[in-house]
């Protein structure tokens, strides 16, 4: 099996750094994966969300190769039309104003950190609560910003000056403000920390008491941002704006972008030489995150987002073996009855041939495509309803 000699070469030659799965991922179309040995997987990954319109949608390749016969790379004493153009699409669909473009979520979670450090400076404040199950990224300050010990295991010391509080509780961050505390900075659902989504009214509530007490609101949109949860960003559910909000996975479709947006207030936050990044920007990258954006932007497609992913909530409710489902729009955990493992379950998925994911606190987690056929949904829960009774 070609397999086989791929997972050789993959153990000999690269870091451990992955718990892979046994799957070996040749070609996709739409919401369909194909290994080397021509077995086909329903997807209700996306690539751990990143690609929200499946694999290889025609408009996104077409853009990516148009723009590869002319220039690969520009860099950023430059401007080139691609990367301006996704700025404006991007902010004006967000209701920010102005972006700096990079290459992870983690990376646009560290241009936040220090855009709050920088707005704090001169009054002192520099310290930053996150909360308890949240997930920023694996640079060390991000982290730091990360709020579950399992990830910090033996990186210590970590970047100084973050604060974790319980989400969902207004009080506990009340309570941990103090003069020197700079931003608060929080995701729309918890996805890594077990797909915890933060109420309406607490980020309302949280909006509110960083306005009072002048510090910054971050929001980390990596998996919840470009139409996951039904809308543009999470934010927009609860109707209000964060001073910084942060984007990747999805903006590009499948290919490496992060994006750090900024309010009108802080629009001239930065100067030149504050921050860089060398393949920011990137005009093959940004052709496909401006298709990508013109399709996750339009009001029709984020309500089809939103009634899928109710209509997976439902079906999945009406499983005897599961015991809860939560999260928003495509962004859905599934916590089984006590016993079954979710590794077990992701496993036995994937020998009938659909892909998901786990999560912390032992959640099978969903993030199929945004565009995926209902089709396509009910042959994947139809496995997965299989795998839960197996």
């Amino acid at each position: 099996m070609i397999y086989d000699k791929l997972k050789a070469q993959d153990d000999e030659y690269l870091l451990h750094s992955y718990g892979r799965a046994p799957v070996a991922i040749k070609s996709g179309k739409g919401s369909i994966a194909e290994d080397y040995d021509g077995k086909k997987y329903i997807d209700f990954t996306s690539g751990i969300g990143v690609n929200v319109l499946g694999y290889c949608p025609d408009n996104w390749v077409n853009a990516v190769t148009a723009q590869l016969k002319n220039v690969q790379h520009v860099c950023n004493y430059y401007i080139n039309d691609n990367c301006t153009e996704l700025a404006e699409k991007l902010t004006k669909a967000a209701g920010m104003s102005r972006a700096f473009f990079c290459n992870s979520g983690a990376e646009a979670n560290e241009c936040a950190i220090k855009i709050a450090r920088k707005s704090g400076a001169a009054k002192g404040k520099w310290k930053i609560i996150t909360l308890v199950n949240s997930f920023h990224g694996r640079t060390l300050t991000t982290l730091a910003a990360t709020g579950q010990d399992v990830f910090h295991r033996t990186f210590l010391p970590l970047t100084d000056g973050f604060l974790h509080v319980e989400g969902n509780d207004i009080e506990a961050l009340k309570n941990a403000i103090t003069d020197d505390v700079c931003a608060v900075m929080l995701e729309g659902v918890q996805g890594e920390g077990g797909v915890i989504p933060m109420a309406k009214e607490y980020l309302q509530a949280v909006r509110a008491l960083c306005d009072e007490k002048d510090i910054l609101m971050i929001m980390d949109e990596v998996q919840t941002g470009v139409g996951r949860t039904g809308y543009f960003y999470s934010y927009q559910s609860a109707d209000i704006l964060p001073d910084v909000a942060t984007s990747a996975k999805g903006l590009a479709g499948g290919l490496p972008i992060g994006a750090c947006l900024v309010s009108e207030k802080l629009k001239d936050i930065f100067v030149p030489s504050d921050n860089g990044s060398t393949f920011g920007g990137n005009p093959v990258v940004c052709a496909g995150a401006v298709e990508i954006v013109n399709t996750v932007a339009d009001e029709a497609f984020l309500k089809s987002v939103q009634e899928k992913g109710a209509y997976i909530t439902e079906k999945l409710n009406a499983m005897d073996k599961v015991s809860f489902v939560r999260g928003q729009g495509m962004i859905i955990g599934i916590k089984v009855e006590n016993g079954m493992d979710a590794h077990t379950i992701m496993d036995k998925c994937i020998e009938k041939g659909l892909l998901i994911l786990t999560a912390k606190g032992d959640m099978c987690r969903f993030l199929p495509p945004l565009n995926i056929s209902y089709e396509d949904i009910d042959a994947g829960l139809k496995i997965f309803e299989e795998a839960i009774n197996s």
